[in-house]
Order: C-alpha cells, then structure tokens, then sequence
C-alpha cells in the first residue's frame, strides 16, 4: 500500500506488446514526455506477449536508456488478456493505467485520467465513439456483443469499452486475488467489481504501423468465451427451446387430428421431415452450447498458469 499524498500517488502505465516492432519507438517517443509532465512518479510496463519479431530487442535497448521502463517477456504468446493481467500483477502503482502500443489509444487522454483519480475514481472506462481502422463489420458487431452481452447477463457493461481503461491500487489488488480465470474478460471484470467510476470518451487514432492482431474468427471466439464467462442464459436456452417444441408438438397434433376428422388420414411426410429437421437442429445446438460450457470448466479444472514469464528487465 502507498503512503503518499494523491499528489504524489505512484503510476503505473502497462503496455501490451505482440509484434510491435514498427510502432515502438514510436509510441515511447509519443508517451515518454506526456508521463514527464504529468510530473507524477511513473513506471512503464511493457509486456511481451511472445513476439516473434524484434519487439523484445527494442524494449531492452529503450530500457538501457530509461530507468523507469520495466518490461516482462513470457515465454510464449498467452493473448492479450493475460498480458494485461501480468502487468496488473506486477505493477507498483497506486494508479494503473493499461494501454495497446500501436497508439490507438491516445496517450494525450493520460493527464486526464490522473484528473480522474485524484477526484477519488477507482474505475476509469475509456469509451471509443470512432474507430475507423476498424472498418463497418468490427464497428457493427462490437455493438451488437455488447447488445448481447447486456440483455443476457445481470451485469451492464458500457457499449465500446476499450482494453485502454484505468484502475485504482485497490481494484488491482481485487484483480490479483480473485477474478484469477483462465477464460477472462478484464474490461467487463473492472466494471463489474463496483467502487468509483468515471468514463471518458476518445476517438481512436489509426494505428501507427502493422495490423490488427485480432481477426474476425479471433473476435467471434472472444466473444462467445466472454458470454460464456458472464452469463448462463445460453444453458437456459434449452427450456425455451423444449416448451417451444411442446407448443408446436400440440399444434401440429390438434392439425392432425382435425384434418382426420374432415378428410381422412393426412399424408404427413413432408411434416414429419419438417418436424426432424426443427428437432436435431434444436437439440444440436443445445449439445454445441453445453460442450461449449464443459470446455470453460476443463480449462478451469486443469488449472494452468494464466501466463509464463521468461525474462523480467
């Protein structure tokens, strides 16, 4: 715990990297004199999230000139999540601040979140209103998982929440402790663990150089392990569908019934198939979503580290 004054509070900006190479000095060149006129006592996290190219090379040159970089290798990539979590659990500060290094997130929104801290906020959200090197299907389908997110689970996350957010010491020290996950969602954890928000607007700045890292089967298969993680309406799902299947089993019995009655015996083949196809499709799905549930539980049951750290600077 820190004894200084809010004006002095401790910060920690922690940095998720995988295969930066084109954007580093950039950012650091872009971040380093908006952390000196903060006039706050900083360090600078990076985390290797198991690069292949010479991000690594580039962070040990910028730390051999910067005493306040501090940098965590792990020893294969883990994903983006747990680089941040990483960062979270190593971090020093009283006020954490985590961040992507192709400068997207733009680091002139950084004295502004301190102003927010030292007002007493535990929880910074930083909300994207633009992304334009997202283009229309990301930009669309973002809002549409936290549509969903929101009208499945009793948590009510804020639409276009970005992995550039702020946290109290407090908040992280509930963030090494428990949400400990191995399928995690740690946008939605800090807005769900309660305490002081505040909530900040930005229009992403296009990316300094390279590509996205997520695509869009990435970000499907994200999305389903967070509804997964936050909700268990799907499993419910099943009720609906089987009273739904009774509904329509009655119907198409009194159908039956009255067209014997007027006609005859019904030629009911092509209902029948109508009828199996519905069924197995149902029952498929429903056998889709529990496997998808069992494999969140085995992946918690093995208990494996959420990351691996080879080298620390």
């Amino acid at each position: 715990m820190f004894s200084e004054s809010n004006k002095n509070k401790y910060l920690s900006v922690i940095v998720s990297v995988f295969n930066e190479e084109k954007v580093l000095q950039k950012f650091y060149d872009a971040i380093k004199p908006c952390l000196e006129q903060t006039g706050k006592t900083y360090e600078l996290i990076f985390v290797n999230d198991g690069s292949t190219d010479s991000s690594m090379e580039i962070i040990r040159m910028l730390s051999e000139n910067d005493s306040n970089i501090r940098a965590i290798s792990f020893s294969r990539n883990f994903g983006h999540e747990a680089a941040m979590l990483a960062g979270i659990d190593n971090a020093c500060g009283s006020y954490i601040i985590c961040m992507d290094a192709d400068l997207q997130h733009p680091v002139r929104f950084i004295p502004e979140m301190i102003s927010s801290f030292e007002k007493g906020s535990d929880v910074i959200n930083m909300i994207r209103t633009k992304n334009h090197d997202a283009g229309v299907i990301k930009n669309i389908t973002s809002n549409m998982f936290y549509s969903m997110i929101n009208g499945m689970s009793n948590s009510s996350l804020e639409k276009n929440a970005s992995d550039f957010f702020g946290i109290s010491g407090r908040v992280a020290d509930v963030l090494r402790s428990d949400y400990r996950e191995k399928v995690r969602f740690i946008r939605g954890y800090i807005q769900n663990v309660g305490f002081k928000k505040d909530r900040i607007e930005y229009e992403a700045d296009d990316r300094a150089g390279g590509k996205s890292k997520y695509s869009i089967g990435k970000l499907f298969r994200f999305s389903m392990d967070t509804i997964i993680c936050f909700s268990d309406a799907p499993l419910k799902f099943g009720i609906y569908a089987g009273l739904f299947a009774i509904i329509i089993g009655i119907i198409m019995a009194i159908y039956t019934i009255i067209t014997w009655i007027r006609e005859g015996a019904p030629n009911g083949y092509a209902t029948i198939v109508v009828l199996i196809c519905f069924m197995f499709g149902v029952l498929f799905l429903l056998v889709g979503i529990i496997g998808m549930y069992i494999s969140v539980l085995f992946k918690e049951i093995k208990g494996r580290p959420v990351y691996i750290i080879e080298e620390m600077l």
